[in-house]
């Protein structure tokens, strides 16, 4: 289990009902509400660097998304619909209601963003400001994939592969593929607390090995069918809308970000951080005073 008081000092955990389904989340400090979610294969630990901080002029609430960590994990179906963002994003928003919290500041790092995109278009009552962490919209990502995309993220389409084939290769060595996965994505040192890492691998059981998988494969599929349907239909998203990404990472080298941002939002800021793909670990206190500058501004 997370340490609470190491990595979230003044925080209290909480299980929140989400229309059956449960939503594991931290909270703590005090101010607007603002709302964390993580990236694969993580969970709420990832903010551990962040989260005090932002308490001293937020309520922070840093939610497990459905799947991962200690949220539920609902069984699927054949169109992977209770992975779509859609569904997913449904969770934080009712985990927020319950909290009293009925519109708040979002802030969303990769699998974590792609919910914070769909929820800022279904929910844009809920939503005042959004941020997402080195992502660009997932329609994008796919209709652009090129050679050196596909290497450097292969797992996406290894995780999309029909169940059971990765569940059961994953499996054989969770541990090893949480290497494999994450490590050497970072630029500079290990930015790993080894006890967040500890959580990494307590938390990548079999359920969440599979949910996952779902998620990705939601994402290759029904996903798409929605944000096509946004973009057809002129759906956008409405609130201002920050932007961050590594400059020494994959979405700096294969996309663009501003330019991606800018076709489905209509209010967008942002910059690259030098850092690899996971900011919030590498560097906190950069994403720490973007937050506070966008989100207090």
């Amino acid at each position: 289990m997370v340490p609470l008081e190491r990595l979230f000092p003044g925080f209290r955990a909480v299980d929140l009902d989400a229309g059956g389904v449960r939503v594991h989340a931290v909270t703590g400090g005090s101010g607007p509400p603002l709302l964390l979610l993580h990236g694969y294969p993580q969970t709420h630990a990832l903010w551990h660097k962040v989260a005090p901080r932002l308490a001293k002029r937020f309520t922070v609430v840093a939610a497990d998304l459905r799947g991962y960590g200690q949220s539920g994990k609902p069984a699927t179906d054949a169109r992977h619909a209770p992975y779509s963002k859609r569904e997913m994003a449904k969770d934080p928003v009712a985990a927020m209601g319950a909290l009293g919290h009925e519109r708040f500041f979002l802030a969303g790092h990769d699998r974590g963003g792609r919910v914070a995109h769909r929820l800022a278009v279904d929910h844009p009552g809920a939503v005042e400001k959004l941020a997402v962490l080195d992502i660009s919209p997932t329609l994008a990502m796919y209709e652009r994939t090129d050679l050196a995309f596909a290497r450097a993220y292969w797992h996406w389409f290894f995780l999309i592969q029909e169940a059971p084939v990765p569940e059961t290769l994953i499996g054989a060595d969770p541990k090893f593929f949480l290497r494999a996965k994450m490590r050497g994505r970072s630029a500079g040192d290990d930015p790993f607390d080894p006890l967040v890492w500890a959580e990494y691998e307590r938390a990548f059981t079999p359920e969440v090995i599979h949910a996952s998988c779902e998620d990705y494969r939601a994402a290759a599929t029904i996903d798409l069918e929605h944000d096509r349907a946004d973009r057809e239909a002129g759906r956008r998203i409405e609130c201002p809308l920050l932007a961050l990404w590594g400059a020494h990472g994959v979405v700096e080298r294969c996309f663009t970000p501003l330019a991606d941002w800018r076709a489905v939002a209509r209010d967008v800021r942002g910059r690259a951080l030098p850092a690899g793909h996971y900011l919030p670990e590498e560097v906190p206190d950069l994403v720490a005073d973007e937050f506070e500058s966008f989100f207090g501004g």
